[in-house]
């Protein structure tokens, strides 16, 4: 129904921003929850982030608050995820994933992900 596809992922120097993009094709984008998730090597993936679809609640793991920023524009079809205060344990695969339930983002269940894109910080 919906497939995703991140980009803007890079190296980037400890204390640097970058943002990821997360585009989406399908029906009723808008209504769907987005998230962004993270695997670094050897680890569990981890729940970074997420936005509601009709009102845009944000929710932010402890690890991030204050240093990402996740967003939507309905109208582009597009979830995003802006990174400031990089640090080196930020580096991970990122993915993007959809449900339209908010309980399956935040058990990190989501029906549908993307391929993910690398982001790797430098110290």
């Amino acid at each position: 129904q919906v497939q995703l596809e991140e980009s803007g992922g890079g190296l980037v120097q400890a204390g640097g921003s970058l943002r990821l993009s997360c585009a989406a094709s399908g029906r009723s984008f808008s209504s769907y929850v987005m998230g962004w998730f993270r695997q670094a090597p050897g680890k569990e993936r981890e729940f970074v982030a997420a936005i509601t679809g009709s009102i845009s609640n944000t929710f932010y793991a402890d690890s991030v608050k204050g240093r990402f920023t996740i967003s939507r524009d309905n109208t582009k079809n597009t979830v995003y995820l802006q990174m400031s205060v990089l640090k080196p344990e930020d580096t991970a695969v990122y993915y993007c994933a959809a449900d339209r339930d908010l309980a399956l983002i935040a058990t990190m269940r989501p029906t549908v992900w993307g391929q993910g894109t690398q982001v790797t910080v430098s110290s």
